[in-house]
């Protein structure tokens, strides 16, 4: 056969990057092209994406990968859940889309609870409860701006709009759409009885495709650029979707947990069926996944709360790389100050370590001082670690899953010192890698709409193939200590009911 060139785009929320995936018939390579930053703009207090310039850094990295490649087969976009784009009746944007850590959703969930019980929400949606989902963004939407709701004719996902802009297709693709509170599990369909008893519109919600499905060929000036014939096809959109999909791990993996670790930590197992029962009194996530399969899991704040305190560091005038910082934190006490990464307080943009102190102090842990940086550190990564201990105790315990090992994907399975401290806290080997497992399983879904595959099990197949990966195995000697700090921690911060 001909070698098959894709054209992989994975817009994160700290950074976008376009990937050339060859695939030789064997074995699928990825090749990184082009790389950009991605942060809000905030204007008027509001946290908006700068989706304009975000398709202008997509269209140059495909230029580069069709330069590159010669040609290419077929181009498919993931990014972020639950954000949204509203277009008119001629297909223009109304305004630019709202970040999901903007503060306009919040109080709106008790709010609707006080409406409809969070139970039935959960029981229709599986959807772990979050300011963030698009269902209280699209309330506040409707509170701000209830005109443009009404006037709005399509509402798309962000994957969805930039398909929208490459193949001129206005449609949404079933891993994303399972992430917005507003898919109803038992139906399999947009939940517009909910949406209708809430006051929201739902004449906009576009029509839903499975993962992997062609949507079109290029349109407009690109074709002529890229050419007439180039696919754009639907991957798992959801960037967690796909790098669960990208995981080397086998079908029906009823020993193996994942922690897709980067800006958000997504800690869960991969699932033949929702836990809808189960998953309510814990607050837990079924998403959908590719070939029927369920994400079951929980969002963690993840390394947000370092990219933050990163961040403030640096305009204050010090200047850390993530590997200097987990230097420092090798240095300072562990288990000494623990908190809640999952407190609301640190959803939105901010002084993050200012507010882990607030939350330390709050709780009667030992606070690090302000210039206090590797104690700081060492916080976070302990809570990180206790955190994902906890999230998969309970994932087991619901399920009945007997985990041998924990697939540690993205830009945290770079985290030596994350991952030996896992495997650690839980006594389960670690498999770190791949680091771009999102990009990986976006490609591998892109050759199922090429038709060269066809079932999950030959996805994860050609995944292990072209995977690297790296395995920490837990050393017994430290085990009791880190015990010692999960019943400390779990005493603070218990997850028995749903997090506010």
């Amino acid at each position: 056969m001909s070698e098959r060139y894709l054209a992989v785009v994975d817009l994160g929320a700290e950074s976008g990057r376009v990937h050339l995936a060859r695939y030789d018939g064997q074995r699928l390579t990825l090749e990184e092209v082009h790389r950009f930053a991605n942060g809000p703009v905030v204007l008027q207090h509001h946290l908006y994406w700068n989706v304009l310039a975000l398709w202008q850094e997509v269209i140059s990295g495909l230029r580069k990968a069709s330069r590159l490649a010669g040609r290419l087969d077929s181009i498919g976009v993931d990014t972020w859940g639950v954000d949204y784009a509203l277009l008119d009746d001629r297909g223009l944007l109304l305004g630019l889309p709202i970040h999901y850590r903007d503060r306009r959703t919040e109080g709106l969930m008790d709010e609707v609870f006080r409406r409809i019980p969070r139970e039935e929400i959960y029981a229709q949606t599986g959807i772990q409860f979050m300011p963030i989902n698009t269902l209280y963004q699209l309330l506040a939407h409707q509170r701000e701006q209830p005109r443009l709701l009404e006037n709005a004719t399509h509402l798309l996902l962000m994957p969805d709009l930039f398909h929208y802009w490459l193949s001129g297709e206005r449609l949404c693709e079933y891993t994303n759409a399972s992430t917005t509170q507003c898919w109803s599990v038992p139906h399999g369909s947009w939940a517009r009885d909910l949406l209708t008893r809430l006051g929201l519109p739902t004449h906009f919600l576009p029509a839903v495709v499975a993962p992997g499905t062609p949507l079109g060929t290029v349109q407009g000036e690109l074709a002529e650029e890229l050419g007439e014939d180039v696919l754009v096809i639907a991957p798992a959109t959801h960037d967690t979707a796909a790098a669960v999909a990208g995981i080397p791990m086998p079908a029906n993996p009823r020993d193996r947990a994942y922690i897709s670790s980067g800006t958000w930590s997504l800690v869960g197992l991969e699932l033949p069926q929702p836990q809808i029962a189960q998953g309510s009194v814990s607050n837990f996530t079924n998403e959908g996944g590719v070939f029927g399969t369920v994400r079951f899991l929980r969002n963690v704040m993840g390394l947000w709360l370092l990219q933050e305190c990163r961040r403030s560091w640096q305009e204050e005038g010090q200047a850390f790389t993530y590997e200097q910082l987990l230097t420092l934190a090798e240095g300072a006490p562990a288990w000494a100050a623990l908190f809640d990464p999952d407190h609301p307080l640190f959803l939105p943009p901010g002084d993050m370590p200012a507010r882990i102190r607030q939350q330390l102090s709050a709780h009667s842990q030992p606070v690090p001082a302000a210039g206090d940086i590797p104690a700081l550190v060492r916080a976070i990564l302990d809570s990180l670690i206790l955190r994902y201990r906890q999230v998969l105790e309970l994932a087991v315990s619901i399920t009945g899953n007997t985990l041998q090992a924990i697939h540690v994907v993205g830009g945290g399975a770079q985290n030596r010192w994350l991952n030996q401290g896992l495997a650690d806290a839980t006594g389960l080997a670690v498999i770190a890698g791949p680091i771009e497992a999102t990009a990986q399983g976006n490609a591998l879904l892109q050759l199922v709409g090429l038709g060269e595959l066809h079932t999950l099990a030959e996805v994860r197949t050609l995944a292990a193939c072209s995977t690297v990966t790296q395995t920490f195995l837990p050393n017994p000697e430290r085990r009791a200590a880190w015990d010692e700090a999960y019943a400390r921690f779990t005493a603070l911060f218990p997850l028995a009911s749903p997090l506010p």
